[in-house]
């Protein structure tokens, strides 16, 4: 049975230092890390390393946008783990503003297995963000659906063989992620890069919201300079009492919202 969830957020992006940096995977807004950011990752890396190896992760589950992935590898390269990618993670988007097209969608972990060999391919995703955004309310009620799903699937797939395990992700998944674990909807929280956040689970305890209780929260004290570029809900661009929308990727404007929602049945719940 799982016992511990750390969630930590990706390093520093690229493109906040330069606008034009470009992507590796040729994604739209799949941004790399920036150097800053790798030096991160490596400081999140010995921050596992040196807890005692009965705290340590031994399972990596990341978002699959590159910047997450990178995130993760320091961690994975230093406690021997391979990564898994779960789309569930992935970053939040705003609604798109009609007829713009669709948000990015990063590759399948078979595709993004050649840019990182530490990805295992055989994890596959349990839920997937709609490429036609979320207002906050959805993004929460879909990290909550995820959470719900994620957690008894690892337990089942795994046959419970990890106790501590690592969610990477984004700013905006990370606090619904926090706030979905507490059953706190509404707590104040704010997150910078390679922040972590570590959840205990409660003693006798049923079901998954709620049934956490935080030993860390957003935490950046293992970094060097401390955690940097810290975000919150409320720096979201609001009009008339909405997110504003976002705009597509040019050319998708024809294509199908792809795999959408669970992807495995919630009767298991």
């Amino acid at each position: 049975m799982i016992e511990t969830i750390y969630i930590a957020r990706h390093g520093y992006r690229a493109n906040w230092i330069d606008a034009q940096c470009g992507t590796v995977t040729g994604l739209a807004r799949d941004h790399p890390l920036a150097a800053y950011g790798e030096a991160q990752a490596r400081e999140l890396a010995t921050y596992f390393q040196t807890l005692p190896e009965a705290k340590r992760p031994t399972a990596i589950f990341s978002s699959p946008y590159y910047r997450c992935l990178q995130t993760a590898l320091p961690v994975a390269n230093v406690l021997n783990l391979p990564i898994h990618v779960e789309h569930g993670l992935s970053e939040w988007y705003s609604p798109v503003a009609p007829g713009t097209g669709l948000h990015p969608r990063p590759l399948a972990a078979a595709d993004l297995n050649r840019y990182f060999i530490e990805i295992d391919p055989s994890w596959s995703s349990v839920w997937y963000p709609s490429r036609k955004g979320e207002d906050v309310k959805e993004v929460h009620a879909r990290v909550n659906g995820f959470l719900d799903l994620f957690v008894p699937e690892v337990e089942t797939r795994f046959a419970d063989q990890h106790e501590n395990i690592l969610l990477v992700s984004h700013a905006a998944t990370t606090i619904a992620l926090c706030r979905g674990l507490l059953a706190l909807p509404d707590m104040p929280l704010r997150v910078g890069c390679c922040s972590v956040s570590e959840f205990s689970r409660k003693p006798a305890t049923h079901g998954i919201l709620g049934a956490w209780g935080a030993k860390k929260l957003v935490d950046g004290s293992h970094l060097k300079d401390g955690a940097s570029r810290d975000w919150g809900f409320e720096d979201i661009e609001m009009a008339n009492g909405k997110v504003v929308n976002d705009i597509g990727v040019p050319g998708t404007e024809r294509l199908e919202n792809g795999p959408s929602g669970p992807q495995i049945p919630r009767s298991v719940l």
